[in-house]
C-alpha cells in the first residue's frame, strides 16, 4: 500500500472549478497550437473581436478567457487562478465562483472594447468618407471597404488575465491585510499591492507605449468588477 500525504498546493487539491478552469484553459492552448498545422487560427474564432468588425461573434465575449498568445502568458494566468482561485472558490463557493470568473472576464471585455472603439472610430469615420467619395468608381470603393474590414479586423483580445486581476481585486477586498509577495518585493499588505497594481496598470493604458499590446484595461475592468463583487459578498448582498 502506498501512502501520499496531502498536500494543499497540489494540482489535485484545487478546487473542482479551478481545476477545470486550468485544464480547459491548457487543452485549448495544445489544441491551438495543433491546429496551427493546419491553417486553422483558433484564437481567431474563439479569440474577441471589435464588436463592429466581421469576425465578432457573441460567444467570444466568454471563450476568449481561455484562449492563451503563448506559453508565458498561460503560465502567469494560470499560476494567478491556482494561487487566488481556490481561496475565492473555498469562500464563495463553486457555482457563485464561476459567475464570478465569468463575469469579470466579459467586464474585462467590454471595457478595452471601449478602448478599442475610440481608438478606431476616428479612423473607421475617415475611411467611412472616402467610401461615399469613391462610391462611382467600384475597384476603389471595394478596396477602401477591403481596409475599413482589416481594420475593424485587426484587434483582437485572449487571455484570462481580466478575471485573474478580478481574482486580485476580490482578494484585496476580503483578505486586505494578507501579506503578498510579488516578485523580488518584500511581503506588503494586499490591499496596498492591488492598488499600486491598479495605478500601474491604468498608468500604462494610458501612456499606449509602442509596442505594448497588453490590454491594460482590461486588467482595470476586471479588477474594478472583483473588487465591487466581493464587496456584495462581503456584506452578504449576494
Amino acid at each position: 500500500m502506498n501512502y501520499r500525504p496531502y498536500n494543499p498546493n497540489s494540482f489535485n487539491s484545487l478546487p473542482i472549478v479551478t481545476r477545470y478552469i486550468i485544464i480547459v484553459s491548457v487543452a485549448l492552448f495544445i489544441l491551438k497550437i495543433i491546429l496551427k498545422q493546419s491553417g486553422v487560427d483558433l484564437d481567431d474564432i474563439l479569440g474577441l473581436h471589435y464588436f463592429k468588425a466581421t469576425k465578432f461573434k457573441p460567444h467570444q465575449f466568454i471563450t476568449y478567457i481561455f484562449m492563451h498568445a503563448d506559453i508565458m502568458h498561460l503560465v502567469f494566468n494560470m499560476l494567478g487562478l491556482f494561487v487566488f482561485g481556490r481561496v475565492l472558490e473555498e469562500f464563495a463557493g463553486s457555482k457563485k465562483y464561476f459567475n464570478f470568473y465569468l463575469l469579470t472576464g466579459i467586464a474585462a471585455a467590454i471595457a478595452q472594447l471601449i478602448i478599442m472603439h475610440i481608438k478606431y472610430t476616428p479612423f473607421i469615420n475617415e475611411i467611412n468618407q472616402v467610401l461615399e467619395a469613391t462610391s462611382q468608381n467600384q475597384t476603389q470603393y471595394y478596396d477602401y471597404l477591403s481596409q475599413k474590414d482589416a481594420i475593424l479586423n485587426s484587434g483582437l483580445i485572449i487571455g484570462a488575465s481580466g478575471s485573474v486581476f478580478g481574482l486580485l481585486g476580490a482578494f484585496a477586498m476580503l483578505f486586505p491585510n494578507q501579506p503578498l509577495s510579488f516578485m523580488f518585493l518584500p511581503p506588503i499588505k494586499a490591499v496596498w499591492l492591488v492598488t499600486i497594481y491598479g495605478l500601474i496598470e491604468f498608468f500604462l493604458g494610458l501612456v499606449n507605449v509602442k509596442g505594448d499590446n497588453i490590454a491594460h484595461f482590461a486588467h482595470l475592468g476586471g479588477l474594478i468588477v472583483g473588487v465591487f463583487i466581493a464587496y456584495l459578498w462581503k456584506r452578504r448582498i449576494i
